[in-house]
């Protein structure tokens, strides 16, 4: 195993011509795909990776300044697929992932044959001429709590994103995720996601973008979804599921798997 994938926790599995790479998002690890992995390892060779900061990963390789913006991250996922001598993929990437997809996607599209995007923002803040969720007082009220009471404020956050209570298998599991990881660290990616844009990027991305969405997320508006599909450069598609929470692969599985096969499956033409 080569450096970069010892960093990452890489899993390869499965052993399909077509390679399909799984990327979590803020306060998650690669366990947060136990339910769709099943459907993809008979067709597809599978591939697993932790982002640099989640609680599974050395803390010690956490740079503050490196991953102060969605480049950093795109970098790593770059280079894991250097080292994986991958070619091209099939990208899935759920909130922050789905943006690091994006941006990897502009500096070398030739290796993404799609990006699928679950709950995906390129800002979350709003602006005049923007809605994105959020005002920056209640970010920074959340930031603050963070850095208070960093346990006390994931017994708050984590059934607000998911959309359940405490008592929610869903809940417990992103609770315990989120605990994992190192409060300095999961304030720094969490100021890192709730001040980017990336907006102007947009229009350069030409792989295909497949948008899943739903419903009702605390997180990110259906208006969001509707915003990427309009400012892609390339194809894209959005798909709203009748789900609720910002983990949908997590809270609401049994909806939620079938429509992301779905699109691994599909070319946006079918």
């Amino acid at each position: 195993m080569g450096i970069v994938e010892e960093a990452h926790n890489v899993k390869v599995l499965g052993s399909g011509e077509k390679t399909v790479v799984l990327g979590h998002g803020f306060g998650t690890d690669q366990s947060v795909w136990k339910h769709l992995v099943p459907h993809l390892i008979d067709d597809y060779r599978v591939v697993l990776y932790d982002n640099m900061g989640a609680g599974t990963t050395n803390p010690d390789y956490f740079d503050f300044d490196r991953y102060s913006s969605l480049e950093g991250f795109a970098y790593d996922l770059l280079a894991i697929l250097e080292e994986l001598g991958i070619d091209n993929c099939i990208f899935v990437g759920h909130s922050l992932s789905s943006m690091t997809g994006v941006i990897a996607s502009i500096f070398r599209p030739d290796l993404f044959s799609k990006i699928i995007m679950i709950s995906a923002s390129p800002r979350f803040l709003n602006s005049e001429d923007y809605f994105g969720g959020f005002e920056r007082e209640e970010i920074d009220q959340l930031c603050d709590a963070m850095e208070s009471n960093y346990k006390s404020w994931i017994a708050g956050f984590a059934p607000l994103v998911i959309g359940g209570d405490m008592d929610s298998i869903a809940v417990q599991e992103f609770s315990r995720t989120l605990f994992n990881m190192r409060p300095d660290i999961a304030l720094s990616i969490f100021r890192t996601i709730f001040t980017f844009d990336l907006r102007e990027f947009l229009g350069r991305v030409t792989v295909p973008c497949h948008i899943i969405q739903s419903t009702k997320d605390l997180a990110v508006p259906v208006a969001v979804a509707e915003y990427l599909h309009r400012n892609l450069g390339g194809k894209s598609i959005v798909e709203v599921m009748p789900t609720e929470g910002h983990l949908p692969q997590l809270s609401s599985p049994e909806t939620t798997i079938p429509v992301i096969v779905r699109h691994v499956h599909r070319d946006i033409a079918d």
